[in-house]
């Protein structure tokens, strides 16, 4: 696996609004219910897009699993592949999101899985490392990882931003 370190442009809010909104106007053209499952972002995806009033015709639910025992109990993660492949891998990513999807009413979903520090942080998965999956319940499935720049907070909020644009890169087409 080649890790890529990225560095984006931290958006401020008025920006992540408009692009959640653009999503937004996205799902509702293509008549999509969006669901997202989150660990290291804990829920940061989801504020974003019920930030935009009239989010509930195109977000149906979400799930916050940071533990890895919530991520079993809740999307159904087999408990073998985090610990073959550990809780921030794409492989854990990829059964988060066709988790959400399975146990929502939505037929688009994003997951979100990585190490956003101080600590935690490892040679193989250092801090910054997210592992996400992006699929729809036509066959669709987007996995991709990145290593983000800065602190904490950083980490989150470019995790956040990185799962709403590749969101609307698919969807604006």
């Amino acid at each position: 696996m080649i890790w890529r370190k990225v560095t984006m442009r931290f958006l401020d809010m008025e920006s992540q609004q408009i692009l959640s909104a653009n999503l937004g106007e996205c799902l509702k053209y293509h008549q999509l219910l969006l669901t997202t499952a989150e660990s290291c972002t804990g829920g940061g995806v989801s504020a974003a897009i019920t930030d935009i009033p009239g989010s509930s015709a195109w977000f149906d639910r979400a799930f916050v699993t940071y533990s890895n025992a919530a991520k079993i109990e809740m999307l159904g993660v087999a408990e073998d592949t985090i610990q073959s492949h550990g809780a921030v891998s794409e492989m854990t990513a990829v059964e988060m999101v066709q988790g959400a999807l399975k146990y929502s009413n939505a037929n688009i979903g994003v997951s979100i899985s990585g190490v956003a520090g101080p600590g935690g942080g490892s040679a193989e998965k250092p801090v910054g490392t997210v592992c996400f999956a992006w699929a729809d319940d036509q066959g669709w499935l987007k996995v991709d990882t990145q290593c983000f720049s800065g602190g904490r907070a950083e980490v989150r909020q470019q995790a956040v931003t990185f799962a709403l644009q590749v969101l609307y890169e698919k969807l604006k087409s």
